[in-house]
């Protein structure tokens, strides 16, 4: 890591930090609203200390390595659509014909002699220190705890490191990790994870599952950590077909896991079948805490490091965050790996608002009637898609799908009722609004048709916001966007305290003037910013039971509790610590006004 941090200085600017901080909610809120910056930088924290602990750590915490958008470029090495070129490549090799043809593969043939990792039989250098039995601490690591209500420390960007049951199949997965005393962890793998299969194989066997975490080192193994590669093939290899170097590992110490030779610690253990613990709560990349629950624990046999080690970690919570470039990074790469499911497949766009899992965008040629439809089972029965909530499809001549204005003008000009299509299926382990865990509503959205013709009438936001009031006195703030297309969208914030599908028939006689309308809390939404709206809505709805359209299209993306029926617990958003962010203000290491507040939800309002 202090060879990446120099590559950093030299390539983007690293933002030293010298003051003391503490790693409980200081650390992570200056990160956190850095990030949030057109112009973020990478941070580096010299000083960190734990107040709670009274320690003051002797390695610099690292945070925001993937700061925008040229940074992770940079950090791939090239443009990541021009990886992707390189792996269509790949799909669709077939044998030279003839001399010329030879040659020119050649250098794409050498390239992918590096694909695989190599195990080398020395040490490494995150093994120049080891420590084992008593000296084992995890308090000596500058763990970070996000939010206020965290069930503790966690490990927010560790490269997980595991292989299956008769040792066939490595993986690296990157999950969370709840610090729970000196010498163990929370090993918060989902069940549909790679990690959990394999953890399933052990149990069943009645044996001890090896699993070493890795900290630091080249950030690519961060992204392929989180990469959605197929079944049964090791994210490294996606390390040395982009790096163009193979991938060197080690052996650990205690386990027979190997971890590359130069990160700068590993926490080495296994997870025992016969003991779960409760892990969480978590502000989790959604933006919402993710609820307790009993997850694996790893019970700690070694750690090793480097003599000058850096922690490396990241921020996860409402968007933007770094896992927006991260995501970027791996939305163009794997564009290629979609295409054979989807042969017409053009393009396709996860916005980090949409949490990437709740929200997809794809472009298609269209060639028949209900292709759109054929493209969304495809989407929804396939790998990491499978869990994509809300999927919208257009036609090949429509906009960049990354030119949001645009692109949502062009699919409300085409929205039409008849091709709206709610199904159910699977969702994320972290998605909160379905009323049973692991399945829920599904949304798709054919909008690869013709324009369709506009049947309201338009009232300004005043004059609609007086006659809605009039119908249902919940009804607080009204605001209306992309007035000058087909379907223009509605947003109506109320103090709820009925079922939202009375309101909407209260609002019936207004369909000659709505044709979208969504409804969301008054509480901590502030309908001058598309960006967190989309963001709730998409969080917040389950297709299946918040979706009606008749009269119109209407969407209840109100939180969700006993009065509608929902017998889950409702989490609550990650908002950040308001005492906290008053210190780090005073002392000049943040900047923040209202309306930052609002734009980005950090504070409560409303």
């Amino acid at each position: 890591m202090k060879d990446v941090i120099e590559w950093f200085r030299e390539n983007g600017g690293v933002k030293v930090i010298e003051n003391e901080l503490d790693v409980e909610l200081e650390i992570p809120h200056i990160a956190y609203l850095e990030i949030k910056k057109e112009n973020s930088k990478p941070l580096l924290f010299t000083n960190p200390i734990s107040k709670r602990l009274g320690i003051k750590y002797d390695m610099p915490v690292f945070m925001n390595l993937f700061a925008n958008k040229d940074l992770t470029k940079d950090i791939f090495g090239t443009h990541p659509d021009i990886i992707a070129k390189d792996i269509e490549w790949l799909l669709k090799m077939k044998p030279p014909k003839g001399i010329v043809e030879k040659i020119k593969m050649l250098p794409k043939l050498w390239k992918l002699k590096s694909v695989f990792p190599k195990r080398t039989k020395n040490r490494g250098e995150c093994q120049e220190i080891i420590l084992k039995g008593n000296d084992i601490d995890l308090d000596n690591l500058p763990i970070l705890k996000t939010w206020e209500e965290d069930g503790g420390r966690f490990i927010t960007m560790g490269q997980t490191y595991t292989k299956s049951l008769d040792g066939n199949i490595q993986n690296l997965g990157m999950y969370r990790l709840q610090q729970y005393d000196k010498k163990s962890l929370g090993m918060h793998w989902q069940i549909h994870k790679d990690g959990a299969h394999f953890f399933n194989d052990y149990a069943k066997a009645g044996k001890k599952m090896p699993v070493s975490i890795a900290i630091g080192g080249d950030p690519l193994y961060i992204w392929c950590g989180q990469a959605p590669m197929p079944h049964g093939m090791f994210e490294l290899m996606l390390y040395g077909l982009i790096r163009g170097e193979n991938a060197k590992l080690v052996k650990s110490i205690t386990n027979d896991i190997y971890v590359p030779r130069d990160v700068d610690i590993v926490i080495e253990g296994f997870v025992d079948p016969s003991i779960r613990k409760v892990e969480g709560p978590f502000g989790d990349h959604t933006g919402y805490y993710t609820l307790p629950e009993e997850f694996p624990v790893v019970e700690v046999t070694a750690i090793t490091m480097r003599k000058k080690s850096v922690f490396h970690a990241t921020v996860v919570g409402k968007p933007p965050l770094e896992d927006k470039y991260m995501g970027w990074g791996t939305e163009r790469i794997f564009l290629p790996l979609l295409k054979p499911m989807a042969p017409d497949l053009i393009d396709y766009h996860m916005p980090e608002n949409g949490v990437f899992h709740n929200l997809i965008m794809s472009k298609m040629k269209t060639l028949y009637k209900g292709h759109a439809m054929q493209f969304m089972h495809a989407f929804w029965g396939v790998g990491q898609m499978s869990f994509v909530k809300h999927a919208i499809f257009v036609d090949e001549n429509a906009p960049d799908l990354n030119s949001y204005e645009e692109i949502a003008k062009y699919i409300l000009d085409r929205v039409d009722k008849k091709k709206i299509f709610i199904s159910k299926g699977i969702v994320d382990h972290l998605d909160h609004s379905s009323n049973e865990q692991f399945v829920g509503g599904k949304l798709g959205v054919d909008a690869t048709d013709e324009k369709v013709e506009r049947k309201i009438d338009i009232l300004s936001d005043e004059d609609l916001l007086e006659k809605a009031k009039a119908l249902d006195g919940q009804i607080v703030d009204l605001k209306q966007f992309v007035l000058e297309s087909s379907n223009p969208i509605c947003v109506v914030s109320v103090n709820k305290k009925d079922l939202m599908k009375k309101l909407f028939s209260k609002l019936e006689s207004l369909s000659k003037h709505v044709a979208i309308l969504v409804v969301v809390d008054h509480k901590n939404n502030d309908l001058k910013h598309p960006y967190m709206l989309v963001w709730r809505v998409v969080n917040n709805i389950d297709a299946g039971r918040d979706i009606l359209l008749d009269p119109f299209i209407a969407i209840d993306a109100t939180n969700k509790s006993e009065v509608d029926g929902f017998h889950r617990k409702w989490p609550g958003d990650t908002l950040c610590t308001k005492e906290v962010l008053e210190s780090l203000k005073e002392r000049g290491l943040v900047e923040y006004d209202d309306e930052l507040i609002k734009k980005f939800g950090l504070l409560e309002f409303n």
